[in-house]
């Protein structure tokens, strides 16, 4: 390994600590403020305000793309060094967001409107309500549009301890906002909306004025560069089609369960999806700090480190999840009942479900950061959004003929798995990518783990009743034996001896210390 490469590994591992302490302050937060808005709002509520932001999520298939092609232009320039393009690149994007902007804004108040208040499945007495919750759900996706330029270029530059700082404020603020909900005379379901959309406007403040006094091409200007506009709408119109797949897939079948199941199941829904969310923060850590390097080694022509990326990047985050997964999978009605006291009918079930989703989708994303990369994605879309778009009629099918409401997940989990073929042959298309070398370095590993690791845990709830000692107690033995098949079955016998080498060396370091 050259020294550049070690440097880059140095800085993936600083930037993932720096994030992690980031989630826990914000996981914990997070799960204290759902329990409690929870309770203020009541299930119909929280329901509604999951179902009726989704709704304005759903817009996103609009502007989602042209979010990523913003980062995916400034992490380019950045490792070509070229700064003039990269100032016109940031300049560029922001005209954009702007008249994209007011495009969504267009469009949801004409569709998003007519479908909330004629075609949704919500009680007439909390319609009004519901239409406050559009409405400041518009203003702050339109806030966090505008911003997602000034984000891209903390990530581009790996300044990830800025996110880790900022979100001590912003946690803070989200506190208030359940204190003022508590005390608050207004409709609460209205309040916690509004308050929200005040939450946003600050952090787009924040980030907005650290990134113009500390990155020089962070300073708008009205460029209209023909050439550039092209090649990123062009980027982007072909990114839309695999957005408008995800946005189906997930907002979408929000959609469906609310036309046919109701208001509870879509609050079971979005709890089981916080906790996800949860999990996968861990994750989001580690792939922040890393696609950066893989979308920059592509630039500098470094295809063998960013293969070696790909493999070790892909099997490196899944286990993060597993790990984490393990006792949560096994004990998620116990946790749930802890958390939230009384969860709606099916959250704990929906929650082991979006994690095996979310596992399948996480296999796939260091392949998607090197195919974006390329810049070619032109075919890769295509066929990702031919096969991907199959989960919303597939949802649609299973709801008529009467299947039950977690066949959701059932069919997103198997075609998101498939969908993973796709990028393999993709990148091999593209890069020369080996496939043999990421399924016997990644896959292979992967599979191995996520059997063997269930093993002894499950043998745990057959033996003692559900409790806070059991959870405890699973917890206990998942976790050191889910790390023990990974260090046995995950790991090839360099990176045992690279890992025991730096624990060694850890250790002596403490000794002399002490």
């Amino acid at each position: 390994m050259n020294e550049d490469n070690a440097s880059n590994n140095r800085r993936i591992a600083k930037n993932t600590i720096v994030l992690f302490l980031r989630m826990l302050l914000v996981l914990g937060v997070a799960l204290f403020t759902s329990r409690v808005v929870l309770q203020i709002l009541g299930v119909e509520d929280f329901g509604i305000y999951n179902v009726v932001g989704g709704l304005v999520i759903m817009f996103s298939t609009i502007s989602a793309p042209i979010s990523n092609t913003v980062s995916r232009f400034l992490t380019f320039e950045l490792g070509t060094g070229n700064r003039e393009k990269l100032a016109k690149v940031f300049s560029t994007s922001i005209s954009v967001q702007i008249i994209l902007s007011l495009v969504v804004v267009i469009v949801a108040e004409v569709v998003g409107l007519w479908f909330l208040n004629f075609k949704m499945n919500i009680a007439p007495e909390r319609l009004e309500a519901a239409n406050w919750v559009f409405q400041c759900s518009v203003v702050s996706f339109v806030i966090s549009l505008v911003s997602s330029p000034y984000n891209a270029a903390i990530i581009a530059h790996e300044k990830m301890s800025v996110f880790a700082y900022v979100t001590i404020f912003e946690v803070l603020l989200k506190l208030a906002v359940v204190y003022a909900l508590y005390i608050s005379g207004f409709d609460k379901l209205v309040a916690y909306a509004i308050l929200l959309v005040f939450v946003s406007l600050l952090m787009r403040i924040i980030y907005g004025v650290y990134c113009k006094r500390n990155f020089e091409e962070c300073t708008w200007h009205p460029v209209f560069d023909k050439k550039l506009i092209k090649e990123m709408c062009s980027f982007a119109g072909w990114n839309f089609f695999g957005n408008t797949a995800y946005i189906l897939n997930t907002q979408g079948v929000n959609m469906l369960i609310n036309i046919f199941f109701g208001v509870t199941f879509n609050a079971a829904r979005g709890i089981a999806q916080q906790a996800d969310a949860a999990i996968m923060q861990l994750v989001n850590n580690f792939t922040t700090a890393l696609n950066p390097q893989i979308t920059k080694s592509y630039a500098k022509g470094n295809i063998e480190y960013m293969s070696s990326l790909i493999n070790h990047g892909t099997k490196y985050s899944y286990f993060l999840m597993y790990l984490i997964s393990v006792p949560v999978v096994i004990e998620a009605d116990t946790i749930l009942k802890i958390w939230l006291v009384n969860p709606p009918e099916d959250t704990a079930l929906f929650l082991r479900l979006a994690i095996y989703g979310s596992l399948m989708s996480l296999l796939g994303n260091a392949m998607f950061t090197a195919i974006m990369a390329t810049g070619k994605i032109k075919r890769y879309q295509f066929e990702v959004t031919a096969f991907g778009c199959l989960v919303f009629p597939l949802v649609w099918i299973a709801y008529y003929f009467g299947f039950s409401v977690e066949w959701a997940y059932i069919i997103y989990i198997v075609i998101y798995f498939l969908l993973n073929g796709i990028r393999c042959s993709t990148l091999k298309r593209l890069v020369n990518f080996s496939t043999g070398n990421f399924i016997k370095q990644a896959m292979v590993p992967i599979f191995i783990v996520s059997f063997a690791s269930y093993a002894l845990p499950l043998l745990i709830p057959y033996y003692f009743e559900p409790s806070f000692l059991r959870l405890l107690l699973t917890t206990a033995v998942s976790v050191p034996f889910t790390a023990l098949c990974i260090w046995c079955f995950g790991l090839s016998p360099h990176e045992r001896n690279f890992a025991s080498s730096k624990l060694m060396s850890i250790i002596k370091c403490k000794l002399k210390r002490g």
